[in-house]
């Protein structure tokens, strides 16, 4: 899973590029990890509330789904990291758009295989447990839908500058754990903002339960907050951090004398 900058091309040039077999590998591969991430993260929900009634108000059902989160996001991208990049998320994508790392085209071809997974997973997953409905992301009473969103954007800053740091190839060995770091990132993410706004992080994840439920409200949280977030990861990690000119045996910025 590493990142490199894209030469400078046309745009048909691009759009060619988007469309050949490795592309459309890496479509599929986005695909099947969105789906089994979704599947798990909006799965772990249900039996959360199947187990516990009280769930939304048990500390307990906050626990299960960052965990649920963080072995599934830690899995989806480990497998699709190889024929995609493991981006499993629309944020992640537009991230990496705005650092230079994939094309326009391409990441609109991502967009569309993550939010076909998304919708496919919740409707899987509704039609399996006919009894039950399939849950959606909410705002707390006490958050308005402009700090929900900047809470959404605030941790998927962290989210997709993690993806940036655990896929430097300057890192080295480091990039092997990547995957895991990743997950240890999103599961922190819903543990701080679930409560709040519902630590979603991924707008796929919640369009996708959004739609199957028939829920579309507050769907402006979970997009416009975590695609700024995003955006703002890959400009600050590749331009202002980490810019290519750093030689990689100081990519911390700081004395080898100094540790971490």
């Amino acid at each position: 899973m590493l990142i490199r900058k894209m030469p400078p091309l046309a745009l048909s040039s691009r759009f060619r590029q988007s469309i050949t077999p490795d592309a459309l590998r890496s479509y599929l591969a986005e695909f099947i990890s969105t789906f089994f991430f979704v599947f798990a993260v909006v799965g772990s929900s249900m039996a959360s509330k199947k187990l516990t009634p009280e769930a939304e108000v048990d500390p307990s059902g906050l626990v299960t789904v960052a965990i649920a989160n963080t072995f599934a996001l830690s899995s989806a991208v480990y497998i699709a990291a190889g024929a995609s990049g493991g981006h499993v998320n629309p944020a992640v994508t537009f991230g990496m758009a705005v650092g230079g790392h994939i094309s326009v085209p391409t990441a609109l071809f991502y967009w569309l295989s993550q939010m076909l997974a998304s919708v496919f997973a919740s409707l899987v997953l509704r039609v399996m447990t006919v009894s039950q409905r399939v849950p959606t992301y909410a705002i707390a009473e006490e958050m308005t839908g402009f700090g929900a969103s900047m809470l959404e954007g605030l941790f998927t800053f962290v989210l997709v500058y993690t993806v940036y740091a655990c896929s430097d190839p300057r890192r080295g060995p480091l990039v092997a754990i990547g995957p895991l770091v990743i997950g240890l990132t999103a599961g922190a993410g819903v543990l701080a903002a679930g409560p709040f706004s519902g630590g979603s992080m991924n707008p796929a994840c919640a369009f996708g339960s959004a739609v199957i439920a028939g829920k579309l409200k507050n769907q402006a949280v979970y997009w416009v907050g975590p695609l700024i977030g995003a955006g703002v990861a890959g400009l600050v990690y590749d331009n202002v951090v980490f810019p290519p000119e750093v030689p990689a045996d100081s990519i911390r910025g700081v004395s080898d004398g100094v540790g971490v």
